[in-house]
C-alpha cells in the first residue's frame, strides 16, 4: 500500500483503534487480512506452529491478541492464531502511522534515495518506514515516452531478500521482523498497481501507480480504487466469512514459486486490464464503466486468491 491514496470513507472495528488501518496504500487492510486467511488455512500443522512462535516476537502481538480477543471473546486457540496472523499481514502499512518509525527517503518517503540505510535488515531495531518497499514501479508507455529506472530496493528485492533469510539459520527476531513484512508484501505485488507505473509526456516519472490518475469521484484516485476492490470493513469475523467464499487458486498458477513471476503477471494484467478503457492517456478525471469495474473485481479476487496460495506455499517449503 502506498501513501498517496486515500482513507476510505468507511473503516470499522477494533483494529482501527489500534492504527492498523488507515490511508489505503496496495490491498488496504482487508485485502491483506483476505491474503493471510487463504494463506494460513494452507499452513501445514508445522509451519503454523513456526508462524505462530515467530509472530510472537514483533512488538505489536500483544495489542494483536487484544483486538482478537475484543472481536472474537472466546476464540477456539486455533481460529485466534488464524485471526493474529490476519492483522500481522497489515503492519507493514501499521508503521507508517506509528510515531517511533520514521519516514525516510524521498518524494514523501516513496523512493529509497536519500534513506539513511535503505537496504537494512536488522529486524525490530530499525525504526524506519521504507515504504519503498512495498511496490516495485515497472514503467511502460504508449507514448514512446523514455522510461525511468526502476528504483532499488523494491518489493521484488525485499521478498528475494527475506524469504532467503526465513530457510537461514538468522536468529529467531530477525525471521520474524521478515517473514512479517512477507505476509504483506506478498499481497502487494499481487496488485497491480504495485508492480506498474505509466510513464506519459504528462507523467515523464510515472503517475506512481495509478495514484495520479483521477476518478470522477470526490477525492478518488485509480489507485484507491484497486485497493478497495474487496471492500473496506475490516471486522475480522466479516473478512473470514468473505473469505471463506472465495474459490481455490488455479493449481498451475498457485505453484509459480518465483516472485519475478509474480509481478510479471500483475504488471501484465496493469496493462491489459487496470489501464483498459476508459482509463486513457493523462490524469483524468475518468468515470469507470460498470464493465470495467465488473472487470476489476474479478481481477482483484484472483490475484488475492493467487497471494494468498503462493505464500502458503513460500512459507510451507522455504520456512526453517
Amino acid at each position: 500500500m502506498r501513501f498517496m491514496a486515500k482513507v476510505p470513507k468507511v473503516l470499522v472495528c477494533a483494529v482501527l483503534a489500534l492504527g492498523l488501518s488507515g490511508p489505503a496504500l496496495a490491498w488496504n487492510d482487508r485485502g491483506h487480512m483476505t491474503v493471510a486467511y487463504i494463506a494460513y488455512k494452507q499452513l501445514t500443522p508445522t509451519t503454523r506452529d513456526r508462524v505462530n512462535a515467530l509472530l510472537k516476537l514483533n512488538p505489536k502481538y500483544n495489542d494483536w491478541s487484544a483486538a482478537v480477543d475484543k472481536q472474537a471473546p472466546g476464540a477456539l486457540p486455533d481460529d485466534k492464531n488464524l485471526m493474529i496472523f490476519m492483522i500481522a499481514a497489515t503492519w507493514a502499512d501499521g508503521i507508517k502511522r506509528d510515531s517511533t518509525h520514521t519516514r525516510d527517503g524521498s518524494q514523501n518517503g516513496n523512493r529509497p534515495d536519500g534513506s539513511p540505510d535503505p537496504g537494512k535488515n536488522t529486524g525490530y531495531d530499525d525504526l524506519l518506514m521504507h515504504k519503498y518497499w512495498h511496490f516495485i514501479d515497472t514503467p511502460f508507455t504508449t507514448q514512446g515516452t523514455a522510461l525511468p529506472a526502476i528504483p532499488v530496493p523494491n518489493a521484488q528485492k525485499r521478498i528475494a531478500l527475506f524469504r532467503t533469510v526465513l530457510a537461514s539459520t538468522s536468529a529467531d527476531p530477525l525471521k520474524s521482523y521478515d517473514l512479517t513484512w512477507l505476509l504483506h508484501l506478498v499481497g502487494d505485488v499481487h496488485q497491480p498497481l504495485h508492480a506498474s507505473t505509466r510513464v506519459s509526456s504528462t507523467d515523464p516519472n510515472g503517475d506512481s501507480g495509478g495514484n495520479l490518475v483521477k476518478l470522477s469521484c470526490t477525492s478518488c484516485e485509480l489507485h484507491a480504487f484497486w485497493d478497495h476492490l474487496l471492500g473496506t470493513s475490516n471486522n475480522l469475523k466479516t473478512v473470514v466469512k468473505a473469505a471463506r467464499k472465495l474459490p481455490a487458486a488455479e493449481a498451475a498458477l498457485a505453484a509459480k514459486s518465483d516472485e519475478k513471476d509474480w509481478i510479471a503477471e500483475s504488471f501484465t494484467e496493469s496493462q491489459q486490464t487496470v489501464y483498459a478503457a476508459p482509463i486513457a492517456a493523462g490524469n483524468g478525471p475518468f468515470t469507470l464503466t460498470t464493465m470495467y469495474k465488473k472487470n476489476a473485481g474479478k481481477l482483484a479476487k484472483v490475484r488475492v486468491e493467487l497471494a494468498g496460495a503462493r505464500l502458503a506455499n513460500l512459507l510451507n517449503t522455504e520456512l526453517k
